[in-house]
């Protein structure tokens, strides 16, 4: 159970095997999922698994900390484990492809907007949208 139980323990929830199998599940995804995916591996583990379970228990962790949220300009959010430090994200508009960067430049941007606004930056969420390489040199040659 570890850590995450743990977690569970101290908000008032059991760690219950539904809910180890999902964070489980999230991690090994070792990116981006959405609900709908999430539920398609967790029935191939747990049958009985239903959608409501995993909607329910992506906002429980999502409260806890477990997981991120993320809205790629698409009908449905993604999910990723907590990582272990701050990055942001390059989404391709054409086959979909996210790619995770960090940059220097975010932690100056949160500075400067600290000493400007006088807010207390605790992260940022950025995602820059365009085309990967493979879908732009596919664009230039007039592939669709």
């Amino acid at each position: 159970m570890g850590e995450t139980g743990v977690v569970f323990n101290e908000a008032g929830r059991r760690a219950t095997g539904q809910r180890l199998l999902l964070l489980e599940l999230i991690r090994e995804a070792g990116g981006h999922v959405d609900a709908d995916e999430l539920y398609r591996l967790a029935r191939e583990r747990f049958p009985r698994m239903s959608l409501s379970t995993v909607y329910r228990n992506l906002q429980l962790f999502k409260r806890l900390g477990l997981v991120e949220d993320h809205d790629f300009s698409e009908s449905h959010r993604h999910y990723e484990a907590k990582p272990p430090r701050e990055h942001q994200h390059l989404l391709c508009q054409q086959c979909g492809r996210i790619v995770e960067f960090s940059s220097p430049l975010i932690a100056k941007m949160k500075k400067q907007m600290e000493g400007e606004q006088g807010f207390t930056i605790k992260g940022a969420d950025v995602h820059l949208v365009g085309l990967c390489p493979s879908c732009r040199d596919r664009s230039e040659a007039g592939v669709e």
